[in-house]
């Protein structure tokens, strides 16, 4: 695809030349391709590092392998090649404190501290201090493992249905839907008892059931002040019709504009997105990076929280990236720099589809290993987003879960970018090679 930023000149004096992208998913290689075609990345004769990185960052990047929570043998390596501008991908180093231990070796980085990063790590950190300031959520109650009982006797007297989280980190899966008694007893003893996120579903949060729509943004920010990047909604569930269990995601499309209205945007930065960053301050834990809100747009037209990110979204930032116009890397340091209020956004009128090529199995036991083939045939303007591949005597195979990312984009529709993206996987193959067939239908 063409460089998708200004062509003004942006070479600066004591610009960062040496970038190490943390991450190896659909998002990272989105970064990746976004960072690389930065007008100031071509300009100040930038060169890119990925850590661990995957076949398709390895085609403009230098992929290094070191696992992304790795964070001494980053560091060690940052030190060694004189790395000055690093930005995190996943949510695990943000929450081992990748972003501290760097701004103390004097390495500028993108994203949030430690502390910030509980408003992923820990859902009942954030349940708190959403009520603590009257930011819009659902109503909820906390429990420990201790609490096991009292849990079982709270379900027992709440209306369905009824959402329980992990407090902790689960890779997106530790939100469960219960429709009646016995799924959420079910999930209690399966977090408390068969401890089946390790630990990070000991402690939990039962919630209200909200309804309307779905979106997702994305907030970047210095810890006072930020720029709202183009709303998106992501498709959480394996089956078409949102049917069968909840993954990382499946696919996206943006702009969400139908869900997300002028309207409803300036109603999510009042009282959504500026409230939560001055609640981060005022609470000593300054949040700077890249705050992903995901949000339930009510039937009256009002937005409340369903959960934070401390990083992009995955699949969403495959959607959302190609729509920036304006520099993308200078956005990413003027948030470590604390210089938001320079940067002045600017968007495409276009319209953006993402479909997951899963393995099937996918999210319970899946094979891995197959070839894939087609990418060579796709439309030069396709953009293919590699999330879990590798390379195998000279062949791309399958190394994961999700797979693969396709991207379309139009200029004139979300249904012309539709038609694009689902004849353009017609030419991808790969054993047990699963999608949904309905990404972006309600849009």
């Amino acid at each position: 695809m063409s460089n998708t930023t200004n062509t003004t000149n942006t070479k600066h004096n004591n610009f960062p030349t040496n970038i190490l992208l943390i991450g190896s998913g659909g998002r990272e290689s989105a970064l990746g391709w976004k960072i690389f075609n930065s007008q100031s990345f071509k300009d100040n004769n930038c060169k890119l590092y990925t850590a661990p990185g995957n076949p398709g960052l390895a085609e403009f990047s230098q992929c290094v392998n070191i696992k992304a929570d790795d964070i001494n043998s980053l560091l060690n390596f940052s030190l060694e090649n004189k790395i000055d501008f690093v930005v995190v991908g996943p949510e695990i180093p943000l929450s081992l404190g990748i972003v501290d231990k760097f701004s103390k070796a004097g390495i500028k980085i993108f994203g949030p501290s430690k502390s910030a990063a509980q408003i992923e790590s820990s859902k009942i950190f954030t349940k708190n201090l959403l009520k603590k300031y009257n930011i819009p959520t659902a109503d909820y109650k906390s429990f420990s493992a201790s609490q096991k009982n009292e849990a079982l006797e709270f379900l027992k007297n709440h209306s369905y249905p009824l959402v329980i989280k992990a407090d902790g980190l689960a890779a997106g899966k530790g939100v469960i839907i219960a429709e009646d008694f016995q799924t959420a007893s079910q999930t209690i003893n399966e977090f408390i008892d068969d401890n089946i996120f390790s630990g990070a579903g000991s402690n939990f949060v039962i919630e209200d059931f909200l309804t309307g729509q779905e979106t997702s943004v994305f907030a970047i920010t210095d810890g006072e002040n930020f720029v709202l990047l183009p709303a998106s909604q992501d498709h959480k569930k394996i089956g078409d019709n949102d049917t069968g269990k909840n993954t990382g995601g499946m696919g996206a499309y943006a702009p969400a504009e139908k869900v997300a209205t002028p309207e409803i945007i300036e109603k999510v930065k009042s009282s959504v997105i500026q409230p939560v960053i001055s609640a981060m301050k005022s609470e000593g834990c300054e949040f700077k990076g890249c705050l992903y809100a995901g949000l339930m747009i009510s039937p009256d037209g009002n937005p409340f929280v369903i959960e934070f990110n401390c990083r992009f979204g995955d699949p969403e930032t495959q959607v959302v990236l190609p729509l920036i116009k304006s520099d993308f890397l200078n956005l990413l340091i003027a948030s470590a720099e604390n210089n938001i209020n320079s940067y002045n956004l600017e968007s495409y009128k276009k319209y953006y589809v993402s479909v997951v090529l899963a393995s099937g199995g996918y999210p319970d036991d899946y094979e891995q290993g197959f070839e894939i083939t087609g990418l060579s045939n796709l439309d030069s303007e396709t953009l293919v987003f590699h999330s879990g591949t590798k390379i195998v005597e000279n062949k791309l195979v399958t190394a994961g879960g999700r797979v693969l990312n396709i991207v379309a984009g139009s200029d004139s529709s979300v249904s012309d970018a539709i038609s694009k993206v689902y004849s353009e996987i017609e030419k991808i193959n790969f054993k047990n090679m699963y999608f949904r067939k309905d990404i972006a239908s309600k849009a």
